[in-house]
């Protein structure tokens, strides 16, 4: 029988003991390396992780796209392949018996491979409004993908080679609440203003940048504020948001509306500051 190639879990994590057992637990019985990078939890995070027999790094975070190359050139990875969760995601069974195989008849050249994510928002999967399916790169052979150096957005790209595709989902599930959902979202919205402002402004500071600014031209033609309610009833109407009930209704006028409206409303702070300066 071939052996299995060893898959290592990375995990960045703040104060996630709410979140961190279901993910380790999810992936333990394929990922021979379990590693956690903490930027300073006061919680019961570094307890779980222990508890789980995870190795722990300590680094400083600034954004996520720094905090997981940093993983990638500082931890002692092992592992042959790179998996790659948030900690309140989590794989699914299917995608848990996946894994495995595909890694381990991967032909020479194919270095990742896109998985779909199920987003679950108050207990109900957001299937509708356009939201599913996403497909995202979140395994990799170690050295062949980085993380784009974005403030947010950010993803895994390769490096070399090309990337397949899993057929089974991995879930995003936050268990925190309301309260904690909008004090995440408002500190995003400031950094995808100011990245707003340097596209803006031509100071894209990458390739990548550019290259997901003209993918967003649409959007980001349309009038300011205008284009956040355009969205939502594109989401909720149009692509039948509607159809998730009461959880996709708060989901989607939040995500789809509140938090773009939110970040229209600080570029047109920066920019009175910036025209009375």
């Amino acid at each position: 029988m071939a052996r299995k190639p060893l898959l290592s879990l990375i995990v960045l994590t703040h104060n996630e003991e709410l979140h961190l057992k279901r993910c380790l637990e999810s992936a333990k019985g394929i990922a021979g390396q379990l590693i956690v990078v903490d930027s300073g939890s006061s919680d019961a995070t570094l307890e779980i992780a222990r508890s789980l027999k995870a190795e722990i790094y300590h680094h400083e975070f600034r954004n996520q796209a720094e905090q997981f190359n940093w993983a990638l050139d500082n931890c002692d990875i092992r592992g042959e392949w790179v998996l790659r969760l948030d900690a309140d995601e989590y794989l699914m069974p299917e995608l848990m018996r996946e894994i495995p195989e595909a890694a381990q008849t991967a032909p020479k050249g194919m270095n990742g491979f896109y998985m779909k994510r199920r987003v679950f928002f108050m207990g109900r999967w957001i299937r509708h409004g356009g939201y599913y399916p996403r497909e995202f790169l979140r395994i990799f052979r170690r050295g062949k993908a980085r993380s784009e150096p974005r403030e947010m957005d950010e993803h895994i790209v390769l490096l070399e080679g090309e990337a397949g595709r899993l057929t089974n989902d991995f879930v995003d599930e936050n268990l925190k609440d309301l309260h904690e959902w909008t004090h995440k979202h408002n500190d995003f919205s400031s950094r995808e203003a100011e990245a707003v402002l340097k596209r803006d402004t031509g100071e894209a500071r990458t390739a990548e940048d550019r290259s997901r600014s003209m993918r967003k031209s649409f959007y980001m033609r349309l009038p300011l504020f205008f284009r956040a309610w355009w969205y939502f009833i594109w989401r909720f109407v149009f692509r039948a948001g509607f159809l998730d009930g009461r959880p996709g209704l708060i989901f989607h006028f939040l995500q789809g509306f509140w938090y773009r409206f939110l970040i229209d409303a600080k570029v047109y702070e920066a920019s009175r500051k910036k025209g009375k300066e």
